[in-house]
């Protein structure tokens, strides 16, 4: 067991302190834009698919699993300000083993993310050449990042605005136009249909943790990361349920399973086909803006254990003009390519969510070592979150089970060899 000091690893403490400028508004508008972007256009289908008519539940159930790793990683973010996420609070809860195969799992997770990422923008702009274009969308973000150029506040806004907008259409021409063409998978759905749906689902609400890695630049924390969360999560499972109920409508289950394109089609099917330029320019941005993010995510991360040797060092360099880790933002952007060439969006997308919610599993085992000095969540709250955690990876599609538990003995076996050269 390491040290539960959080200022063993350096903390806010030690540098410049953050403006704490951030009330309530702005922190679930933060957590709003992390999580309503591209998810909801890729994993609808294959959820409903899984789940058929249960895809509501299914959606509930994600939901609550995203609300315990969120609410856990909140309290472990208020003792350890560090950047890292799960990869320290392993490390110092647990030990370094837990803290490393977290921040594989992140890595490896977030990299099959950025293949969905860049499949779905493949998929709207062009479904005939989908892979040959999320190729090329990988490359032109790969070079974005390469020069330094992030998404500004802006940017974000206007991303979150876009997309509020199509999902808002979708919603109202999905309810209000024609159904004809509805049709219904046969209903042989068990609980593990829907376990299994509520694991693709999960991939919708990723970014939700954004809000509790706020704790330095947030006014009463305590407070306030907890209730934006709730917030957050709240509007953006509103959001999620009407979209899906609506796409349910107008393609039914059978229908909605069968579409790459799900959102595209919900108009185009409704009576207003002349709109589905504008969902596809819609899914398209929300897309490549989350690529971009995720992208600038994994290569820190890649950073991060670069520098600590458990990955190859060299992969640490960064610029000289630029200030980027531009060789691991060259090698995450080559394995994603890679990646969203040879694999489908399911594929990728149940392969993301398994090494995600194995990231999130020792998010809440973590948790669940905090005392109440410690200023612990609520008993349940880890309890779940663990147990969801597990139980929803375990009903996974097996293949991306059996590639997830595979890669992740892999890492374990990579920590092996590098923790005996250290």
């Amino acid at each position: 067991m390491t040290s539960h000091n959080p200022a063993a690893h350096g903390s806010a403490a030690h540098g410049p302190a953050l403006h704490r400028r951030l009330g309530l508004t702005d922190s679930v508008l933060i957590g709003l834009g992390s999580m309503i972007g591209a998810g909801i256009f890729a994993a609808l289908a294959p959820a409903a698919g899984a789940a058929g008519s249960w895809l509501l539940l299914a959606l509930a159930i994600a939901a609550l699993l995203a609300h315990c790793n969120a609410m856990s990683s909140a309290r472990l973010a208020a003792r350890y300000p560090v950047s890292g996420g799960t990869y320290v609070y392993g490390r110092e809860r647990l030990g370094p083993f837990w803290g490393y195969l977290a921040g594989w799992a992140f890595v490896v997770g977030k990299t099959a993310s950025c293949a969905a990422m860049a499949l779905t923008v493949g998929h709207y702009a062009w479904p005939e050449q989908s892979r040959a274009v999320a190729v090329v969308a990988v490359l032109a973000i790969t070079a974005i990042n390469y020069t330094g150029v992030q998404k500004s506040a802006l940017a974000t806004r206007v991303i979150v605005g876009i997309v509020f907008t199509v999902l808002a259409l979708v919603a109202v021409v999905g309810f209000s136009g024609t159904h004809t063409t509805a049709t219904a998978l046969p209903d042989r759905i068990g609980p593990r249909d829907v376990l299994e749906a509520a694991g693709l689902l999960f991939f919708a609400f990723a970014g939700y943790a954004r809000i509790a890695t706020l704790g330095e630049e947030v006014r009463e924390p305590r407070r306030t990361i907890p209730r934006a969360i709730m917030v957050a999560l709240a509007v953006a499972l509103v959001v999620y349920a009407v979209v899906a109920a609506a796409a349910l409508a107008v393609l039914g289950s059978a229908g909605l399973a069968a579409a790459t394109d799900p959102l595209a089609r919900v108009v185009a099917e409704a009576g207003a086909p002349a709109l589905a330029p504008v969902v596809r320019i819609g899914a398209v941005v929300a897309a490549a803006g989350s690529l971009l993010a995720l992208v600038l995510g994994v290569s820190r991360t890649t950073l991060a254990m670069a520098r600590d040797r458990y990955l190859p060092h060299a992969l640490a360099a960064v610029h000289p003009r630029f200030g980027v880790p531009h060789r691991a933002e060259l090698v995450v952007g080559a394995v994603v390519a890679v990646v969203a060439a040879s694999f489908d969006l399911r594929a990728a997308i149940g392969f993301s969510s398994f090494t995600v919610l194995v990231y999130y599993l020792v998010a809440n085992v973590s948790a669940g070592t905090l005392t109440a000095a410690e200023d612990r969540p609520a008993r349940w709250i880890p309890v779940v979150g663990a147990f969801g955690c597990v139980t929803v990876a375990a009903a996974l599609p097996s293949a991306s089970v059996l590639v997830g538990a595979g890669v992740l003995a892999l890492g374990a076996a990579l920590y092996a060899v590098t923790r005996r050269a250290r």
